[in-house]
C-alpha cells in the first residue's frame, strides 16, 4: 500500500521539555488509522506539526510525498480539540471561509457545504451565529468546515466531543463514507469503543515517544493470552477439566451480552488447540458461546503504557549512564 503520510524521526521541544522523541511512524494511502495517548503524550505537539501550525525541532513530514508545508495544507482537513470557530460569523460564511483559506473554490464549497448541513440538519440554522448554537452543533459545524474543502487527509482530534449517541453514531456513519471514497483518516480520540469499531490500524504515544504502530489485528494477536471465553448450559466440573490436559486454569466469569448460562475464561495449555477445548468442554455441557479472548484497546493502551512506565523507574546499568 501506498503511504500518503510519512513522518520521520519527529522532535519536538518547549524549553528543556521533550514533547516529541524521534517519532517515526506511517499511515497508508485510504487508511482509518486511531491516534491514542493520555493527555500530555505529545498528540496534540503530533498534529500541529503535521498541520504546519508549529515548527519542529529534528525530523521529516511527508504529505503525499512533498514536505509538509503550508503549501500542502489543502491536502489536509485538521480539526483540533479546542474550538477554533468565530462566535459571530453566520455558520455558512464560517465554513466558507475557512474552505478558502485551505484553497476551495467557492462554487464547490456551497455544493459540499449544502450536502453537509443537510446531513447534520442545520440546513435551517445556516444564517445563525456560531455564539447562538447549542455545543453539539457548534461541534457540527467545526467537522463541517473541516470537510469542505475535500482533503485527502482527514484529522480529527476528540471528534466525539459534545456529541451525544445519536450524533456519534451519524458521525461514525460519516467517516465510514469518506474512508469509502478513498479519504484517509486519522482519529485521535479517547473513545477507545469507537477506534477499536472504525481504524484499520492504531499509533500509540505516550511521554512523546512512539509505543507501537500496527494493524489492530496485529497487535491484539501479538497481546492475547491464549485463553478462551465461553458460556455453557450447565456448570462445568473444574477438577476433571483440568485433569484431562487440555486447559491449565478456568476462572468463573459474567456472561457476556446477557447470554443466559455458566460463563468461564479458560487458559489453554501449551500444544492444545481451540478445537481440543472446545471437545473437552463439550463432553461435560452444550456450549452456548464460545470464541478466543482478545484484548481490548483499552487492555492494550494499559500494558503499553504501563510497561513504558516500569521501565523509566528501574535504575540505569553503568553502561547505559
Amino acid at each position: 500500500m501506498e503511504n500518503i503520510l510519512e513522518i520521520k524521526g519527529l522532535t519536538k521541544y518547549f524549553g528543556d521539555k521533550k514533547a516529541l522523541a524521534d517519532v517515526s511512524f506511517n499511515v497508508e494511502k485510504g487508511s482509518i488509522c486511531g491516534l491514542l495517548g493520555p493527555n500530555g503524550a505529545g498528540k496534540t505537539t503530533l498534529l500541529r506539526i503535521i498541520n504546519s501550525i508549529m515548527v519542529r525541532d529534528a525530523g521529516e513530514v511527508l504529505v503525499g510525498g512533498l514536505p509538509a508545508t503550508m503549501e500542502t495544507t489543502g491536502k489536509l482537513g485538521y480539526m483540533p480539540e479546542e474550538r477554533g470557530l468565530y462566535d459571530k460569523m453566520t455558520v455558512e460564511n464560517q465554513i466558507l471561509y475557512f474552505g478558502q483559506l485551505k484553497g476551495g473554490r467557492k462554487k464547490r464549497l456551497r455544493e459540499v457545504m449544502n450536502e453537509y448541513l443537510e446531513l447534520f440538519n442545520l440546513t435551517d440554522d445556516r444564517k445563525r451565529k456560531i455564539k447562538e448554537l447549542s455545543k453539539g452543533n457548534q461541534q457540527k459545524v467545526q467537522i463541517i468546515s473541516t470537510l469542505v474543502h475535500e482533503p485527502d487527509i482527514v484529522i480529527l482530534d476528540e471528534p466525539f466531543s459534545g456529541f451525544d449517541p445519536i450524533n456519534g453514531a451519524l458521525l461514525q456513519e460519516l467517516i465510514a463514507r469518506l474512508h469509502e471514497q478513498g479519504t484517509t483518516i486519522i482519529l485521535s480520540s479517547h473513545n477507545m469503543p469507537a477506534i477499536e469499531e472504525m481504524c484499520s490500524d492504531i499509533a500509540l504515544i505516550n511521554h512523546g515517544e512512539l509505543l507501537v504502530k500496527d494493524s489492530i489485528e496485529n497487535i491484539k494477536e501479538a497481546n492475547k493470552d491464549n485463553s478462551i471465553i465461553l458460556t455453557t448450559t450447565s456448570p462445568l466440573q473444574i477438577p476433571a477439566l483440568i485433569d484431562g490436559g487440555a486447559v491449565t486454569d478456568i476462572e468463573a466469569t459474567k456472561p457476556l451480552n446477557w447470554r443466559k448460562g455458566y460463563a468461564y475464561r479458560l487458559f489453554k495449555a501449551e500444544g492444545k488447540s481451540n478445537m481440543d477445548v472446545l471437545d473437552a468442554v463439550a463432553f461435560q455441557s452444550d456450549v452456548v458461546h464460545f470464541e478466543e479472548a482478545l484484548p481490548s484497546l483499552t487492555d492494550i493502551f494499559l500494558k503499553y503504557t504501563t510497561l513504558q512506565q516500569q521501565k523509566a523507574s528501574e535504575p540505569q546499568s553503568e553502561n547505559n549512564r
